[in-house]
């Protein structure tokens, strides 16, 4: 059967009746049905789903267990647990974070458990490690109207009644802090954070975080393992508007491709936007200063990072639609600094056509 075909049984009306995301009123609360176990099975998107069935899609986002920021824990006995997550961006009209839990048996049998939000929030890009029949579910992304500065979300999920709890940590974490990485300490009673990015929920940029931290699962407290002094800079446009990077550098892209047509319309796009032709020729020195530097191999995996190297410190350069951060990975003169920070905001000037303002980021 393919897997656009709906299994025998999945009506019209059933899909309908199951075709919205839902959260739960209880913890847990069973929520297993036809239509969901399919499009588990199936990977369809909610999109594609309710184009199956020509189904009214109303005010709600469709249900879909195609998401980002979703974990997977695979259990001694060989069952998965997958854990929340959020489908597409809150441009799409099926946006939505979830806080349901989906377990696999090797078979392929399905549960599925929805949770009230008082007692599992939407959460996305946490991690989950698996500690003495429990799963630790640190971290969230989340709504931004649901953040919580200088908190960390911590959880645990219990794997013999699938009940979640919120923990009440003590001392200072990382903060709000998503995409990380979590790693049992050598002893197993710690788990160990690193990397990931902070939301300071102070109206400001997400924040990478440079240090790691211990959290220590017998009394929930939280310590810090190093605190660097990396000096830290953002650059964006005064006007707080989006940048244009990422169109040009697909331009330069297609460029090479001779993607003609493509280059072409994503100049045109430029200048309407702009008002005056894109200065093309000064993307490719973004991350070329006035400064005695090595540049390094780019990861392709890390489209939107550049670094060099100073003095054998390395410097990365990492842009978003908003701004571009520049972190030292180690001690560089001041001088250094502000001329890196200087000659950022004057070739980010000539790009924007428009003033450009920097800030320092603090440490975490």
């Amino acid at each position: 059967m393919s897997k656009h075909t709906p299994p025998a049984g999945i009506t019209r009306e059933l899909f309908l009746e199951w075709r919205a995301a839902v959260r739960g009123t209880l913890n847990p609360q069973p929520m297993t049905n036809p239509v969901w176990a399919w499009l588990i099975q199936s990977r369809l998107d909610s999109w594609q789903a309710n184009k199956m069935f020509s189904g009214d899609t109303g005010d709600r986002p469709g249900w879909c267990f195609q998401r980002y920021g979703q974990s997977q824990t695979v259990l001694p006995d060989g069952r998965t647990v997958w854990i929340a997550g959020e489908h597409e961006d809150s441009y799409d009209p099926d946006f939505f974070i979830y806080n349901d839990v989906v377990v696999v048996a090797p078979g392929g049998e399905i549960e599925v458990f929805g949770y009230a939000p008082e007692a599992f929030p939407p959460t996305d890009f946490h991690s989950a490690s698996l500690v003495d029949g429990n799963i630790v579910i640190v971290g969230s992304l989340g709504y931004p109207s649901e953040r919580r500065a200088g908190t960390t979300q911590v959880l645990t999920l219990e794997l013999d009644r699938w009940r979640v709890s919120q923990v009440t940590t003590q001392g200072a974490g990382p903060g709000w802090i998503h995409e990380h990485r979590a790693s049992l300490a050598d002893d197993g009673r710690a788990l160990i954070i690193s990397g990931g990015t902070v939301d300071p929920c102070d109206g400001t940029s997400l924040v990478e975080n440079i240090d790691e931290w211990r959290l220590n699962l017998d009394d929930w407290r939280w310590e810090r393992l190093t605190q660097r002094r990396w000096p830290r800079f953002e650059v964006y446009r005064r006007d707080n508007r989006q940048n244009h990077l990422w169109t040009m550098r697909q331009a330069l892209s297609s460029t090479s491709a001779r993607l003609h047509d493509y280059v072409k319309k994503c100049e045109q796009q430029l200048q309407s936007e702009l008002g005056a032709p894109a200065r093309l020729d000064v993307v490719p020195n973004l991350n070329r200063p006035e400064v005695p530097h090595e540049e390094l191999p780019q990861n392709e995996k890390e489209y939107k990072v550049h670094r060099i190297r100073i003095d054998g410190v390395t410097v990365r350069y990492v842009e978003d639609s908003y701004g571009i951060q520049v972190t030292a990975e180690g001690e560089l003169p001041t001088d250094v600094v502000e001329q890196l920070r200087a000659d950022l905001v004057q070739k980010l000037e000539t790009l924007e056509q428009t003033p450009i303002e920097f800030r320092v980021i603090p440490p975490i």
